[in-house]
């Protein structure tokens, strides 16, 4: 096992990563920036070193600081969590260069999975569902009014070398596809050098169901179930559960075992996650993406599957076999994690950074987890993500832990800023949501237009 491993990241996920290295035995290396200087990730690692001022682009983006702070503390690894370098193939490539483990997958397959056409090329190959859509690059507004002719309306135009939102246009009909398809293309090309497009069918709304997938150096792969992601603010996730409600015993097979497929097909290592699109009335997913790095909502798949997801992606790291097979993973229960962000509700969800005055965080009972990084009087630094902590509850079915949660959050306080708590218990508590009745659309498009209008009054 490693002696000391460095986490390239800060907040809670970097606390996560800590913890779990304590209960293996490994001793931990913190970097942070100088507004992160009484972070609890600081505190808690054995080790803290500062990369650079506030800024993530002087900080946690700074790759040259963070491998010097690896070297410098001599550590063997680096974890980099989710966010920041976590899917940067430059980054792996550079521990790969100095001697020092990546935990995670190889840049090349970051490189692989991170070129939309590739991957779709990759599954199709692996026999993987995929939405349908043009059979490459789409170069002309008249090549792609045949293949939206042939795929059928509405239908998704995206930038072959895609990134950040540039060069994506929903298309309704046959009338908008040219002026849309020349207004991306031109758009892709400013941004990154490249006017291609790819097409595929739009499939809304849907269910987002995402694998959890773990795969060791031996080429070992398993799935730990599935997750349900549909509940999502400007594409955001905000509420996941596992298992989903929406799919029963066959299909989860089904797309449990896609999903190794995907992960066997680009010769995956360490902790992934293939997201899909599940059509609910024809009963068909689709690939969607695949994320090379630990989730947010990884533990809702902890709880259900009993597994350690970042303990798994260090044993993994180094060198082990997994630790369970796949016939040995069996899904318990019901899982829910609530995101609790700095943000306010009634002014369109803005950041809502200031000090924590006063903090209770739930407790008491089994199957009650709150992964977070802060603490009363710590001043949350307006530079980063808003989320300040996960809410994960456990139940042995879903009704018991959609009381759980609301048991949780009327007993959350955190005074000093504003946050999204309220919004999330509103959330858990509504009608179409404790029936399970929802899917991509229902949070933008009916819960929160009622929210408002509540909040209005």
């Amino acid at each position: 096992m490693f002696n000391k491993i460095l986490i390239a990241n800060r907040g809670e996920i970097a606390v996560r990563i800590i913890r779990a290295a304590r209960e293996l035995g490994v001793a931990t290396v913190a970097v942070y920036s100088e507004a992160d200087k009484d972070a609890l990730h600081t505190i808690l690692a054995d080790e803290a070193i500062c990369i650079g001022p506030a800024r993530s682009t002087d900080s946690y983006l700074n790759m040259n600081n963070i491998i010097s702070a690896a070297i410098l503390t001599e550590a063997e690894a680096i974890h980099p969590g989710f966010g920041f370098l976590s899917e940067n193939s430059k980054f792996a490539t550079l521990c790969e260069e100095v001697g020092i483990k990546f935990i995670g997958p190889s840049a090349q397959v970051m490189d692989r999975m991170g070129d939309k056409i590739n991957a779709r090329a990759e599954m199709i190959k692996a026999k993987v569902p995929v939405i349908p859509g043009s059979d490459g690059e789409v170069h002309s507004a008249d090549e792609a009014l045949s293949v939206a002719e042939k795929i059928g309306y509405p239908v998704m135009l995206k930038a072959s070398a895609g990134g950040g939102g540039k060069g994506i246009r929903k298309v309704e009909n046959a009338e908008s596809l040219v002026p849309a398809f020349e207004s991306a293309s031109s758009e892709a090309q400013a941004a990154f050098g490249n006017g291609a497009m790819y097409i595929e069918r739009v499939v809304y709304p849907a269910r987002h169901i995402e694998v959890q997938i773990l795969a060791d150096q031996s080429g070992h792969v398993i799935h730990l179930g599935e997750r349900d992601c549909s509940l999502q603010r400007n594409n955001q996730k905000v509420l996941e559960e596992s298992p989903s409600i929406a799919i029963g015993q066959t299909l989860r097979s089904k797309i449990g075992q896609a999903a190794v497929r995907a992960a066997k097909a680009v010769g995956y290592e360490n902790a992934g996650t293939i997201e899909f699109l599940l059509d609910e009335q024809s009963g068909e997913f689709y690939f969607m993406e695949m994320n090379t790095r630990v989730q947010v909502e990884h533990p809702v798949t902890e709880f259900v599957s009993g597994v350690d997801i970042v303990k798994e992606q260090i044993r993994i790291a180094d060198g082990q076999d997994l630790q369970v097979q796949q016939d040995e993973v069996i899904l318990r229960g019901h899982a829910i994690e609530c995101r609790i962000n700095a943000e306010n509700p009634r002014f369109n969800f803005a950041p809502s950074p200031g000090t924590i005055t006063n903090l209770y965080l739930p407790s008491g009972g089994v199957g009650l987890r709150v992964d977070s990084a802060v603490y009363p009087g710590y001043t949350i630094p307006p530079y980063y993500d808003s989320m300040i902590a996960k809410i994960i509850v456990h139940g042995e079915n879903r009704f018991e832990a959609l009381m759980k949660m609301q048991r949780a959050l009327y007993e959350l306080e955190i005074d000093g800023l504003v946050t999204n708590a309220e919004f999330q218990l509103d959330l858990i508590s509504d009608k179409r949501v404790v029936a399970g009745d929802y899917d991509t659309a229902y949070l933008m498009e009916e819960f929160l237009p009622a929210y408002q209008e509540q909040l209005d009054k």
